[in-house]
């Protein structure tokens, strides 16, 4: 059994294709090809079924359940299935220590506060009477240079703006 393992794990050993004996594969090209080949030959396809513990394993839907039953990756996934359960038991869950910071925020009491006023964009009245911070000004600033200024249009003609000309 050791040896047979070995053996399965070398990347270079071929194998027979499922779908067309004359097709001997490297083991590490191999699900790669099972997909293609399984593409190309359906009808081979649908007479083989695919073994719940190894995807490798194409074998004839008549001899599904007698490979199952004697699979030789049974074994290995039965053992991971016991030792986890084993874990499971033994595993100690550390109780978090996290608590919500306190919340200073009030949004009922902020909404009260709010004025009707709409904020925009460069006027120096938008913030309500009442606000700390109604005497605060906001200039409209620009990133040019000074003695520069945004053109008013732009130095081409965009291709969907007809400008009045008729074409």
């Amino acid at each position: 059994m050791e040896e047979n393992y070995i053996d399965s794990l070398d990347p270079e050993k071929l194998l027979p294709c499922p779908y067309d004996r004359n097709h001997q594969i490297r083991a590490c090209r191999f699900p790669y090809h099972l997909i293609k080949c399984k593409k190309n030959h359906p009808d081979v396809a649908n007479k083989l079924a695919t073994c719940p513990f190894n995807a490798r394993h194409q074998v004839p839907r008549t001899e599904i359940s007698h490979h199952i039953s004697s699979c030789d990756d049974k074994s290995c996934i039965e053992q991971d299935i016991v030792n986890q359960t084993r874990n499971l038991g033994q595993e100690t869950l550390v109780e978090s220590t996290w608590q919500c910071p306190p919340c200073d925020e009030d949004w009922d009491k902020d909404l009260w506060e709010q004025t009707s006023t709409p904020f925009v964009w460069g006027t120096a009245n938008y913030c309500g009477k009442n606000s700390p911070a109604s005497n605060i000004v906001m200039e409209h600033k620009s990133n040019l240079a000074s003695g520069m200024r945004v053109p008013k249009s732009l130095p081409y003609v965009l291709p969907w703006k007809n400008n009045g000309n008729a074409q």
